[in-house]
C-alpha cells in the first residue's frame, strides 16, 4: 500500500447518536467530499488503499468516513489503534471530528423524533446515552475537533461545517440565462429580473432581425437613459448576495433576465452581467433560452415600451394589440 492512492484529506466523523453526525456527513457530501458511512472497520484499510483510475477526478476529493456505535465490529480502542497505525505507518492524512451533546438535549431530540436509542431499543434513552458516552470516550480523546451541538440548530451546524471544511473558493454553480416572458418564465430560475422597462430594439427595422449578441442591438439597449443605473445596481446586488448564498450552502443558482421575446434586451443584459461576475471572480455559464426562436410581432413587440395598437382590418376583428 502506498500513500499515493489516498485522498488528500481523510476525516473520521464520529460522536454520540443524535449529536449531528448525519447532518455533518450530508453537508460534507454537498461540499464535494466522498462520504462513506458505517463502513465495517475491517474494510477501512482496504478502502484507503484502493487505487483510483488514472486521471480520475475522485483522486483529489477528500474522504469522510462515518463511524459510530452502530458500526459493525465497533470497538473504540481498536479504532484508535487502527487510526494511529494508518497515520504513522502509511502517512494517511487522517483527522477526527467528534460530535457531543448534553444528555438533556439528546433526550429532547429523541422525544421529538420518536426514535429509539441504538444502544437501548427496549430501555429508557437515558440508559443508551450513558452507555454510548462511556463506549465512545476513547474516540473523543482522539478527536482533533470536538463539536458540542447542545445549543446548535441543524442549519447552524451545516454552516459551521461548511466554514471549517469547505474550500474557501466554494460557491454555487452559477448560471446566467435570458428568456422571453411571452414563452414562459424558466422553472429553474432562482432570481428573475425583468428587462422590459428598457426600449425595445424590435421596433427599429434594422435591428429587428438581429439579437442581443449584435453590437448594434447592444448599443441601442445601452442607450436607454435607465439602463446604466439599473444594470449596475443589479450587478452590485448579485455580487453582494452570492457569498450569502454560498454561506447558506446553496449548490446551484440560476439568475434569469427576461424581456418580451427573449432575443434582444435580456440577451444583452445577461451577457453584460455574466462578464461583470467573471471580473468579480465567479465563473457563470450563460444560456440564451429563446435566442433561436423566430422573431414574431405577437411575441417580440409586446411590453409597456414600444407596444402598438392598430385598428382591425376588413375582417372586422376590431381593435387588437400588436404585441402581447
Amino acid at each position: 500500500m502506498t500513500s499515493g492512492t489516498a485522498p488528500n484529506r481523510i476525516l473520521l466523523v464520529t460522536g454520540l447518536s443524535g449529536a449531528g453526525k448525519s447532518t455533518a456527513l450530508r453537508t460534507l457530501e454537498d461540499l464535494g467530499w466522498e462520504v462513506v458511512d458505517n463502513l465495517p472497520l475491517s474494510l477501512l484499510e482496504h478502502l484507503l488503499s484502493i487505487p483510483l483510475s488514472e486521471g480520475s477526478s475522485r483522486r483529489s476529493r477528500p474522504l469522510a468516513i462515518g463511524v459510530d456505535s452502530r458500526t459493525r465490529e465497533f470497538e473504540a480502542d481498536g479504532i484508535v489503534r487502527q487510526i494511529e497505525t494508518l497515520s504513522s505507518e502509511h502517512d494517511f492524512p487522517i483527522e477526527t471530528i467528534f460530535f457531543d451533546c448534553s444528555e438533556s438535549e439528546l433526550l429532547r431530540r429523541y422525544s421529538e423524533t420518536r426514535r429509539r436509542h441504538p444502544l437501548a431499543p427496549d430501555r429508557p434513552a437515558t440508559d443508551g446515552i450513558a452507555a454510548e458516552r462511556e463506549l465512545m470516550e476513547p474516540l473523543r480523546r482522539l478527536a482533533d475537533h470536538v463539536v458540542d451541538t447542545t445549543d446548535t440548530s441543524p442549519n447552524t451546524l451545516q454552516q459551521q461545517i461548511r466554514e471549517r471544511f469547505g474550500s474557501p473558493s466554494h460557491s454555487p454553480t452559477l448560471s446566467v440565462m435570458s428568456f422571453g416572458f411571452a414563452r414562459g418564465v424558466p422553472r429553474n430560475a432562482d432570481t428573475v429580473f425583468d428587462m422590459r422597462f428598457l426600449r425595445n430594439p424590435y421596433w427599429v427595422d434594422e435591428l429587428r432581425d438581429l439579437t442581443g449578441l449584435d453590437p448594434a442591438v447592444a448599443e441601442h439597449v445601452a442607450g436607454d437613459p435607465a439602463y446604466e443605473d439599473a444594470v449596475s445596481r443589479i450587478e452590485a446586488l448579485l455580487i453582494a448576495l452570492l457569498p450569502r448564498y454560498a454561506a447558506e450552502g446553496k449548490s446551484y443558482l440560476t439568475v434569469a433576465f427576461g424581456c418580451t421575446g427573449g432575443r434582444h434586451r435580456s440577451v444583452h443584459v445577461a451577457e453584460r452581467v455574466a462578464a461583470r461576475l467573471r471580473s468579480a471572480g465567479y465563473a457563470p455559464s450563460v444560456e440564451h433560452r429563446d435566442l433561436a426562436s423566430r422573431p414574431q410581432a405577437g411575441v417580440e413587440g409586446g411590453g409597456a415600451v414600444g407596444g402598438a395598437i392598430s385598428d382591425g382590418g376588413a375582417a372586422g376583428t376590431g381593435r387588437q394589440f400588436q404585441g402581447e
